[in-house]
């Protein structure tokens, strides 16, 4: 299902409570293996440091955020789309909206998530490399993925 009168935009400062919101329900559902604890640590961060530096960019349905993706040049830091929205072309349509500026795109994603790596596959991603340990230099395995060229 898709939405006719999706649109995206710049991120508003305005926007940092639903972003909030939709980061943390999408996370649940596709981080689960961090926890609860971690998960609620982690939103401080996001409001704190990743939205003020990355460049983001919001998915709008009907007026009202449904997702968003952040960048750091041409990386994706992150790309969260709220649960009751996904499969309706939200994250596609924010993978587009940046690849218009920035053809080639690199990620990392966790191989533990269900949904993301085969997402990503199916948006022309293609699988980099492996890494053992994340960031945090927890045993979590991530999977850097890159994209050359549109969609």
């Amino acid at each position: 299902m898709t939405f006719p009168k999706l649109t995206v935009r710049a991120f508003d400062p305005n926007d940092t409570d639903r972003l909030l919101d939709i980061w943390l329900a999408a996370s649940r559902l596709g981080h689960p293996f961090l926890g609860e604890d971690t998960l609620l640590a982690q939103r401080a961060v996001v409001r704190d440091v990743y939205l003020p530096r990355a460049e983001n960019h919001v998915a709008l349905c009907d007026g009202q955020p449904v997702g968003f993706i952040g960048l750091l040049d041409c990386f994706i830091g992150g790309l969260f789309v709220d649960p009751a929205y996904h499969r309706c072309g939200v994250g596609r349509a924010l993978v587009e909206h940046v690849s218009q500026q920035k053809p080639k795109l690199e990620l990392e994603v966790y191989a533990a998530n269900k949904l993301a790596p085969d997402f990503y596959r199916k948006l022309g991603f293609r699988d980099v490399s492996r890494r053992c340990h994340d960031d945090k230099g927890r045993p979590f395995e991530l999977i850097l993925m890159r994209r050359d060229g549109g969609i």
